[in-house]
């Protein structure tokens, strides 16, 4: 090999001199910008020491929202981000962090609620060592109830993970992802990263809708089976439209999380439960069964026999493809919801059908001296606005809430699809945040309320005018109601389901909020109308029996 001469020396120097530099920034300053571009300015977190570098020289335009404890700070988010259609920004620590939160993490699986989960970890150098509070297999610690998990490999390349982890929560079928950060990669340099469009939906196939079209206008006796994601896709003015056009009979889906159809409407046929025998009664006499924006079916006991009524049909529009595949009969398009029921109505020329049944409307519920929940229930549905927000987590008095609490408009209603508890009180504190300006309630059982109360708290220092209204039967009701389906008689005693002693207005209290209990039925009219009213936060401990 010979050396170069001068001359080629001197030319590779100046080439190598003229060659523009790459812009650097730290990895911070790169995800706070890619944040600002996403929309996420607002980050729920319980921060723990591996979280702090993130918040070195905190910029102004962002708010930090406190979580006393991780699950409640995954419920905040799963609200906040279901309520602004955009993916919430959370920040928890390391393995016991992301452990505390994983019921909720959970639930906004299923919820189908994007969120971009960053996990603290201990500093690289130091990660060969076991460190104290690092975590082992970050990745897989959430796993299977993220959508995607990455630690990466160098820190760099955070900012990256960071909007390939946008990316794929927005894509439908939505939910959270988790990138976990080294706690020393904050301050390294790297490259900005600009933020991208990615397009989030996915139209279904023009072939499969026709099927379902001409199905539905072949059918004599439709019906309507309405799930979350009718409402998450924006798609209810369509939904409407569509069972109108049909005169469907509609049912909102087993354990659905969002309102999807307005319940005082003249097609509106009630609730399906989540069993198989129950539903297959309820759909008796419809030929062609459309499962719209909802799994075909969710059930929460072991069933037989079909899963349809003899000689019905199953067409189904849904944004998850694995439910379409899990699905036992029928045909399915898979794709957002709203553009397929828009596709529909295109396609859909039925000829005129006769109107289903009525609904037999609920008796009223007269007051008792031990308050009937369905009284309490009824009552607030006569005091509140009907645009008002309900969030609810009262297993037990979900049913009477069915038949005496009626959702009648789009975006009134959340709860979680998972049946986990612990998630509704928070996330009424993340759906007041998003939505300043309208009323929010929050509708929580004795039992579920003890599972996140430190998110009375949170409200109370933001100072957000929530009400939380809860139904305290002072027992675990939903079990001692379930325990028949497993062979226990009336008589029989049931083990850990009584909650004696539980004092609500103490609790609200030791969380800066105010507390009334109401037991007299003449005096919860006037209780809720002034707590609806209140401009801060206000717990109401309502006494059933």
């Amino acid at each position: 090999m010979t050396a170069p001469s001068p001359v080629s020396a001197r030319a590779t120097i100046s080439a190598t001199e003229s060659t523009p530099s790459a812009p650097q920034t730290t990895v911070r300053e790169a995800v706070l910008d890619l944040l600002r571009a996403f929309g996420m300015t607002t980050i729920f977190g319980n921060p723990g020491s591996t979280e702090l570098p993130l918040f070195l020289d905190f910029p102004d335009d962002f708010e930090y929202v406190l979580g006393l404890q991780e699950a409640v700070v995954v419920g905040m988010a799963d609200g906040y981000a279901q309520a602004k259609r955009n993916a919430a920004f959370v920040n928890l620590h390391s393995a016991a962090g992301v452990g505390n939160a994983m019921g909720n993490i959970f639930t906004a699986h299923k919820n189908r609620t994007p969120m971009v989960i960053t996990a603290g970890q201990q500093a690289r150098s130091i990660l060969p060592f076991d460190p104290f509070l690092f975590s082992n297999q970050a990745t897989e610690l959430p796993k299977p109830y993220v959508k995607w998990s990455c630690e990466p490999a160098r820190a760099e390349d955070v900012p990256l993970a960071i909007a390939r982890a946008y990316y794929i929560a927005m894509q439908e079928p939505q939910g959270p992802v988790l990138v976990s950060v080294p706690a020393d990669d904050w301050a390294r340099t790297c490259e900005p990263v600009a933020p991208r469009v990615v397009s989030s939906v996915v139209r279904p196939d023009a072939a499969v809708l026709a099927t379902i079209a001409h199905k539905l206008d072949a059918a004599q006796r439709p019906a309507f089976v309405i799930g979350a994601a009718v409402d998450r896709s924006g798609a209810w003015d369509e939904v409407l439209q569509l069972a109108e056009r049909h005169n469907a009979a509609v049912f909102v889906a087993p354990m659905s999380g969002r309102c999807g159809f307005p319940e005082d409407h003249r097609l509106f046929s009630g609730f399906l439960p989540a069993m198989r025998e129950k539903i297959v009664s309820l759909l008796n006499g419809h030929d062609v069964v459309f499962a719209l924006g909802a799994p075909a079916f969710t059930y929460h006991v072991e069933g037989f026999g079909p899963h349809l009524p003899e000689g019905a049909e199953l067409v189904q529009l849904i944004d998850d493809p694995s439910i379409a595949a899990w699905a036992p009969v029928g045909t399915s398009a898979v794709g957002n919801i709203k553009a397929g029921v828009r596709d529909l109505l295109d396609l859909s020329q039925p000829a005129q059908r006769d109107l289903p049944p009525l609904r037999v409307p609920a008796p009223r519920a007269e007051p008792t001296p031990v308050m009937s929940a369905a009284f309490a229930l009824q009552t607030l549905a006569e005091v509140r606005d009907a645009h008002s927000i309900i969030v609810e987590e009262s297993p037990s008095a979900r049913p009477v809430m069915h038949r005496y609490l009626p959702m009648l408009h789009s975006e009134t209603f959340y709860t979680m699809c998972s049946g986990g508890l612990g998630h509704s009180m928070p996330a009424a504190v993340g759906v007041a945040l998003a939505k300043p300006d309208q009323k929010i309630i929050a509708l929580i059982g004795d039992g579920s309320a003890m599972y996140s109360i430190q998110a009375l708290w949170t409200a109370a220092r933001l100072r957000l005018p929530i009400t939380f209204i809860i139904i305290n039967n002072r027992r675990y009701a939903a079990l001692q109601e379930f325990a028949s389906t497993f062979g226990f008689k009336p008589e029989d005693p049931l083990v850990g389901t009584a909650l004696p002693d539980l004092d609500f207005i103490a609790l609200a209290r030791g969380h800066a909020m105010r507390g009334v209990r109401v037991e007299d039925p003449a005096t919860l009219h006037d209780v809720l109308r002034e707590a609806l009213a209140s401009p801060e936060p206000i717990l109401v401990d309502i006494q059933v029996g």
